[in-house]
């Protein structure tokens, strides 16, 4: 007879592109022997708070489905989210889902399916996102890769049947790369660099189980692809910088894979494996920015 896993924690992110446009939701779950179980999926038009709620719904489910009794910590950088399961929901229903200037309350239908999957046994808890915090990192890796069309490794359980028809339940929507084109496969070792280097990962918290899941192997196509797919990129970035083109915050984070607060945060020069990243001026609500080979500017100052 098997031993039973024991959820420990749950992270949820979501993101969107536009909002509203396409958006992705990543969930990871963390248990008390150290494995980890990945979930995530995309919408082609959807909003983020949208997304925010459907991760933290799989998250729920896969409790739900798990039949576990201990608590468990569900992480989130949504406030919004928190704001409405654990408060503002209990008003909503009494006034017959309106707000106090009785207006109806947006995403009825996700808040409904919240407030059924909610029980004492879940603490809500938010984490600031963006600060380094791996669980939440991880999370919005995932629901940004499936926001931007592709599709990220998720790490699965596999030790025991239990788990295994869990996974593959409609409902909680797990995404495998084998169901989609491979050409739109994310480059999974290049995003943790550029996560690890850009972002600075230095804490996590004490309850968050694993500090980082073990980079699975992948088969020599993959490898092969992502390459290919790293190769294009950096010729992308050789391109942007020998024509002198200047881009966007989000369209800088876009090439570097990373959020565009990771962009914003660095200063007004930094560098980015090969290139010089300098700040030129805003324009409205947009900052640009110059990319200029760094193995250049060294040979011309020399």
């Amino acid at each position: 007879m098997s031993t039973q896993r024991i959820i420990q924690s749950i992270y949820t992110d979501g993101a969107c592109t536009g909002n509203p446009g396409p958006g992705g939701w990543g969930v990871v779950v963390y248990f008390s022997d150290s494995s980890i179980h990945e979930m995530g999926n995309a919408s082609s038009h959807t909003t983020n708070n949208k997304m925010e709620m459907q991760a933290a719904i799989a998250g729920l489910q896969f409790l739900q489905a798990s039949a576990q009794t201990q608590p468990i910590t569900l992480y989130t950088d949504s406030e919004y989210l928190i704001n409405s399961v654990t408060k503002w929901i209990k008003g909503w229903k009494k006034k017959g889902w309106k707000k106090a200037d009785g207006k109806p309350v947006q995403n009825q239908d996700l808040l409904e399916i919240l407030d059924e999957l909610n029980t004492p046994q879940i603490k809500w808890q938010y984490v600031r996102g963006h600060s380094g915090n791996i669980g939440n990192e991880r999370c919005d890796v995932i629901a940004r890769s499936f926001a931007n069309g592709k599709i990220p490794s998720l790490q699965q359980l596999s030790s025991t049947e239990h788990y295994k028809s869990l996974s593959n339940q409609s409902e909680l929507n797990v995404t495998k790369v084998s169901d989609c084109d491979a050409n739109s496969t994310i480059i999974n070792k290049r995003t943790k660099e550029i996560s690890t280097s850009t972002l600075e990962i230095t804490i996590m918290e004490p309850s968050t189980g694993p500090a980082a899941a073990a980079t699975e192997e992948k088969p020599s196509e993959m490898r092969v692809l992502q390459l290919r797919n790293l190769v294009e990129t950096l010729r992308i970035a050789d391109e942007i910088a020998e024509k002198g083109y200047l881009i966007t915050s989000s369209e800088l984070a876009d090439l570097m894979d990373v959020h565009a607060s990771a962009v914003t945060s660095r200063g007004d020069q930094w560098r980015w494996r090969n290139w010089i990243v300098s700040r030129v001026r805003r324009e409205g609500n947009q900052i640009l920015w110059e990319l200029e080979r760094g193995d250049q500017v060294g040979s011309e100052n020399e």
